[in-house]
């Protein structure tokens, strides 16, 4: 068993929780899962006892404990040189740190209007200004990095950013925001992983329902 405990919540909706989920199955890096269901009004009062910051993604490596999807995967990428979870160039890889740091703290109108929801049937959601703005923005730097490096994931290989931005790729799916040939291609590309139809296959039987998540 691997000494790596990966702590996520609802694969449904927990898009923090996925992206250092499917950066670790899909390089093959071994890892336990443990779940903490968030369906409770009042929070699930065994995150406390898991994580300091009070959410998830927790990473717990022997006497190690990281939080923040961001921070996990960075984690990852330094026990786990082989792997090449960033690009081994190092200007592509400045960018793609660039490119994930921006997702990590950026594109709040996207996520407040349009939270992942992998159960939500595919209907196109009328959004505002600021939804539209992140959502170009986002294919923007798609078609920059996939342009540089000739795809088929942003750097050449599945790295880090794939991983950031694969919450997105739902959204866009789900909610049908964009229509960009680039953007679909990509999101496909990711859609056909083993990892990402594995996650997706779980968050469907999930029976639980987060109201705030319903829009």
């Amino acid at each position: 068993m691997s000494d790596l405990e990966l702590i996520i919540a609802n694969k449904n909706y927990s898009s923090w929780s996925f992206r250092p989920w499917i950066a670790l199955s899909h390089k093959r890096i071994t890892f336990t899962e443990t779940f903490v269901r968030f369906n409770f009004e009042a929070g699930n009062p065994d995150i406390k006892a898991l994580s300091p910051s009070g959410k998830v993604p927790v990473l717990k490596h022997g006497d190690v404990m990281v939080w923040e999807s961001l921070a996990i995967l960075e984690y990852a990428a330094e026990v786990f040189p082989e792997k090449e979870l960033w690009p081994a160039d190092f200007k592509a890889r400045a960018r793609a740190r660039a490119v994930s740091a921006e997702m990590s703290s950026g594109f709040a109108a996207l996520r407040g209007a349009c939270p992942m929801n992998m159960r939500r049937p595919v209907e196109k959601l009328a959004v505002d200004a600021a939804v539209k703005a992140d959502v170009a923005r986002i294919v923007h730097l798609w078609r920059e990095c996939l342009d540089a490096s000739g795809g088929p994931y942003l750097f050449g290989e599945f790295t880090i950013a794939d991983a950031m931005y694969a919450p997105v790729v739902s959204r866009f799916g789900t909610y049908m925001l964009t229509q960009d040939a680039v953007a679909d291609a990509y999101g496909a590309t990711l859609r056909e992983t083993p990892a990402w139809q594995s996650w997706e296959a779980d968050a469907l039987q999930e029976p639980w329902i987060v109201e705030e998540d319903e829009i």
